[in-house]
């Protein structure tokens, strides 16, 4: 097994990077969600659940650590302040700003009860403190899951883009891999060492457009008829370290 791809979304529900190597530490890849859009009205940390038009954004991380962000539109915002904030309000029509994950109270955001619904029930739920992700510091996906889930619906796309980890270990066999990895392994990549925690519980995201890709509601279906809606692996940090494209990644269990 060998680490194919290495993605960091400096901010949440943005389009991200694609980088050759990263930082890992206990909060995850560094620079990685470490940005949130909050909507100034509700106090909530937007993401592409309730707003999809974050996907056709995007963000990279600058020297200092703060994004730069450009709109579909074609404006591009240096980092914090008050010409972002103005500029994404605008964007997005309403009062937002763009702050920072850490030192600040946990994220509130939300999700839909169903995940092809978008008319279904809002429930709210509170991200880890110091980092705007979902529940672990990291996600990883193996491209077996992805041939597997691609078989199941051929009519569909099934680019990594859509399901947004992390890590993508570039597997030989077919299946659910990362799976058996949960609570049961410690995944050494790199220099760091990495513990799957439990399978990636998968919602309305998977289905939305983005850039090159079209809105597909059977991409969570297929999730949801075969596999319980999940995919790929959140995962905690035991060690941090250096990761590369290329690494060999090995299991213990």
């Amino acid at each position: 097994m060998h680490l194919t791809q290495i993605m960091r979304y400096p901010v949440k529900s943005l389009q991200g990077e694609a980088v050759s190597s990263g930082e890992i530490d206990l909060n995850g890849l560094r620079g990685d969600r470490s940005w949130g859009i909050r909507d100034e009205a509700t106090g909530k940390v937007l993401t592409g659940r309730r707003a999809p038009e974050l996907l056709f954004a995007t963000a990279t991380l600058a020297s200092d650590e703060t994004p730069v962000i450009t709109l579909p539109t074609g404006t591009t915002c240096h980092g914090p302040g008050a010409q972002t904030d103005a500029a994404l309000s605008e964007w997005l029509e309403k009062p937002v700003r763009l702050v920072n994950s850490v030192g600040v109270p946990a994220g509130r955001a939300e999700y839909f009860a169903d995940a092809t619904d978008d008319g279904s029930e809002a429930i709210e739920w509170t991200m880890p403190a110091d980092r705007f992700v979902d529940a672990h510091p990291l996600l990883v996906l193996t491209t077996g899951s992805l041939r597997t889930a691609a078989a199941l619906h051929p009519e569909g796309d099934w680019h990594v883009r859509r399901f947004r980890p992390n890590l993508l270990v570039d597997v030989a066999e077919d299946g659910w891999v990362e799976d058996a990895w949960c609570g049961r392994s410690t995944i050494r990549v790199g220099t760091a060492d990495l513990r799957p925690q439990e399978p990636c519980v998968r919602c309305t995201m998977v289905t939305r457009p983005q850039p090159g890709l079209d809105g597909d509601r059977d991409i969570f279906r297929t999730l949801a008829r075969h596999h319980r809606g999940l995919f790929g692996a959140w995962t905690a940090v035991a060690n941090g370290g250096t990761v590369r494209v290329g690494d060999e990644v090995r299991a213990a269990s």
